[in-house]
Order: structure tokens, then sequence, then C-alpha cells
């Protein structure tokens, strides 16, 4: 029973070691998906593609958004102005398909690390425990000199056991609540944005009230004034 303890003992650290790598994988991966590749002035780049949708240079626009279609709004950008010379209901489906590709890419794999958090949390009381177990063993079966120093042998490997686990999830839950920060943040400026863009496309093929002679000061007909009668 004692090298039973003994192996999950060992087995706990090389566990956290385990989910110490995995969680830095993740880490890295997000960081590069959250910050390197979707790094863009958004504004700057609406402002960019509305002067060429004013001109009527959609050509220019698309090859402007596909120099920028590493990142997530971009790519969005570049498949609704593709369908530009469609209906609304054609730029609408390019919007939603390309929302729909994109957004996953942006979510992926960060739920790992909430995992990750809780199975070092739980590694951590795991060796606690198995630390324990073999405290009481040391009271109960070993020889009375060696007593105390199994006792405290076991009640270190107790402690150094929950420090590990403490030590591995608190970092990981604080990066995962900044990661998902920005992560919320940037989908909510990719679907504002997306909007943006599609009203800038819809309203070009449209002729205000003004233009369209609505309102051109004089008609072409008056009626009739009050109180005069036709002849």
């Amino acid at each position: 029973m004692k090298d039973i303890i003994q192996f999950l003992s060992h087995g706990v650290e090389f566990a956290m070691i385990g989910i110490a790598l995995f969680s830095v994988v993740i880490i890295v991966n997000r960081i590069q998906a959250l910050y390197l590749k979707s790094r863009l002035d958004t504004q700057m780049f609406l402002e960019k593609i509305k002067g060429y949708i004013l001109v009527d240079k959609i050509d220019e626009a698309i090859s402007f958004a596909a120099s920028h279609s590493e990142t997530p709004f971009g790519k969005v950008a570049k498949a609704v102005l593709e369908r530009a010379d469609r209906d609304d209901e054609a730029m609408h489906q390019a919007l939603d398909i390309s929302l729909a590709e994109t957004i996953p890419s942006l979510t992926k794999k960060l739920g790992y690390l909430s995992m990750t958090a809780n199975v070092a949390m739980l590694l951590g009381l795991f060796g606690t425990i198995t630390g324990l177990i073999m405290s009481f063993q040391a009271l109960s079966f070993a020889d009375p000199s060696q007593k105390q120093t199994l006792l405290a042998q076991g009640i270190s490997i107790s402690m150094n056991h929950t420090a590990y686990g403490l030590s591995m999830a608190i970092p990981i839950i604080v990066v995962y609540s900044v990661l998902h920060a920005r992560q919320s943040a940037i989908i909510e400026s990719l679907t504002g944005s997306s909007a943006k863009l599609l009203d800038m496309l819809s309203a070009r093929n449209y002729r205000g009230f003004e233009s369209a002679g609505v309102y051109s000061g004089k008609s072409k007909k008056e009626p009739p004034a009050a109180g005069n009668k036709a002849s």
C-alpha cells in the first residue's frame, strides 16, 4: 500500500508538469490569435473602405481588405465586398457565412485553460490526500524511531502538492480572464464593424429624397388656391 501511495504521489507531480506544459501551449496559441493576428485599427480600416465605396471603387476596396485578410475583420470585409455587386440578401448571406467561419477561430481552445486550472487544483488536492495518507500510515505502522521523520515527510508532501496546484491554477485563471475579455472585445468589434460595412454598401444603392426630387422646392403642378372655383 505504501508503494502505491508513493507511486500516486509521484504521478501527481508528473501530471502537474504535463498540465503546465499544455497550458503554456494554449496560452501562446491564444496570444497569437487574439493579439498578434487580430491587431487592426478598425476605425481607420472602415474609413478607408468608406472612401472607396463613396467613389464606387469596389475593386480597390476588395484589394485593400485582402491585404488585411489575416485579421478577422479584414477577412469578413473581403467576403462582403466581393458580393457588393449583388442584392442585400446576398451580402447578408456572405456576412453570415464569413462570421460563422471567423468567430470559431477566435473562441476555440480558450476553454481548455479553464479546464486545466480546475484540474491543477484537483491534482493539488489529490496530492494533499496522498500526503496525509502517508502521514497516517507512519503513525500506524512505522517503527517508533521513524514515526516523526515519516510524519514530517508526509505533511511536507501534502503541503507541497497543495502549493503546486494553487501556484499553477491561479496564474492560469488570471490569464484565462484576460484572454476571454480580449476575445469578447474582438467579437463585439467584429460584429459591429461588419454591420456598419453592410450599411455602407446597402446605402449606396439608394438615393435620398432630395436627389430623387421628392423635396425639390416647387412641384410641377400646384393645387388650386382655396376658394377659387374651377372654370
